[in-house]
């Protein structure tokens, strides 16, 4: 529940930017709002690293739940645009990364041959909790007003994430992971660079498209339920898809799968998004891009296991979230200054943008690709 009560702020973010609701705000606040779920959760990764080594996950997760679960509830007493930076930007953020940086690393330890079909599993439960949030998110502020929608969206998560922290288990004790802030000699190798590059251009594209989809769709004309369901069916993809990606990343590798996905969520964008002016094929782009749009979620633990190590894999995962805070932050920004909001097709630059980051990520990812096939895999305890 720390992603999937995030990706539906799009939903919200629709809801902002036609609303009144905080008379002094303009759309980049907005944007940034929501950007500040992921920057912040990606810069204390570093501390978050560390005071796992020091106190072990659970106290620092239990943390997070709290912190998460009060930005809900603080939002919803806002009044002020800087009431709902701190609240729904920054808290909810620091309790994503409270939650999120502790146990991503924990499945690889628990899985060699079956790693990324495992990851996949569990990443499709963030579909899960975004289909439920994506159709119950704007009902909710239709019927019952913004400041209940968040409430009862702070509850749901405090109780899930709680019931997940306490019967979480990792095997430190016997990998042993340096589990460093910053392990500065890990950026001496050029495939780590590679998966780092990776994984700045490709979050420029995710966060546009992950913010915007709901957006655009009421710029052409679709209802506001149209557009919050999208968000809904965005995360239906990503249930029914990751658990099917995670089989083949195994099967066929988890480099080259990650490499075409990522080009293929490019694709997607020119062939499908960009074209789209009716609902139909916006429930079509939803879907499919659901299913591949996260593939840097699904696959960054595996593909740093499989980069630099299993030990290595918690210190490696704390660069790769520090390497992406600047693109989370300021990728919806920079495409709400493209979006032209007189024009016929207001998101077309937006669209454009999104897909060519994805595009140029894929170029990183098949470069690693060459790089690993020339020498032994480091994936080993």
């Amino acid at each position: 529940m720390t992603i999937p009560s995030t990706c539906t702020y799009g939903v919200y973010l629709a809801y902002y930017l036609t609303s009144k609701e905080f008379p002094e705000a303009t759309s980049l606040d907005y944007a940034f709002i929501g950007s500040l779920n992921f920057s912040v959760a990606m810069a204390i990764a570093p501390p978050a690293t560390v005071l796992t080594r020091k106190f072990g996950k659970r106290p620092v997760m239990i943390t997070g739940v709290f912190a998460q679960a009060g930005g809900f509830v603080a939002a919803s007493f806002a009044k002020r645009i800087w009431q709902l930076y701190l609240s729904q930007g920054a808290l909810i953020g620091l309790g994503i990364g409270l939650m999120f940086i502790p146990s991503t690393a924990v499945l690889s330890q628990w899985f060699e041959k079956k790693r990324s079909l495992a990851q996949g599993i569990a990443s499709a439960g963030s579909g899960i909790g975004g289909l439920i949030f994506g159709f119950a998110t704007q009902p909710m502020i239709t019927n019952i007003s913004l400041g209940w929608a968040l409430r009862i969206t702070g509850i749901v998560v405090f109780v899930t994430n709680m019931v997940a922290v306490l019967l979480i288990r990792d095997r430190n004790a016997i990998v042993r992971p340096p589990q460093l802030g910053f392990a500065i000699y890990l950026l001496r190798r050029y495939d780590v660079l590679l998966l780092l590059s990776w994984g700045f251009v490709v979050m420029l594209g995710y966060m546009t498209l992950l913010y915007s989809l709901s957006d655009f769709a009421l710029s052409i004309g679709l209802s506001r339920s149209q557009a919050s369901s999208l968000t809904a069916f965005l995360n239906l993809g990503t249930l029914v898809g990751r658990p099917v990606i995670g089989l083949a990343s195994d099967r066929f590798g988890r480099i080259d799968l990650a490499a075409w996905l990522t080009l293929a969520c490019g694709l997607s964008i020119f062939c499908i998004w960009i074209p789209s002016v009716t609902y139909g094929p916006l429930v079509f782009f939803s879907l499919v891009s659901g299913a591949i749009l996260g593939t840097f979620w699904m696959t960054i633990a595996p593909l740093s296991a499989e980069v630099a190590g299993l030990r290595e894999v918690p210190s490696l995962l704390s660069l790769a979230w520090t390497t992406i805070i600047l693109p989370v932050t300021f990728a919806e920004v920079i495409a709400l200054n493209l979006r032209r909001p007189n024009a016929s097709r207001p998101y077309l630059y937006p669209q454009i943008f999104a897909g060519l980051a994805y595009w140029v990520a894929a170029g990183f990812l098949f470069e690693l690709r060459r790089v690993k096939r020339r020498k032994p895999s480091g994936d080993t305890l």
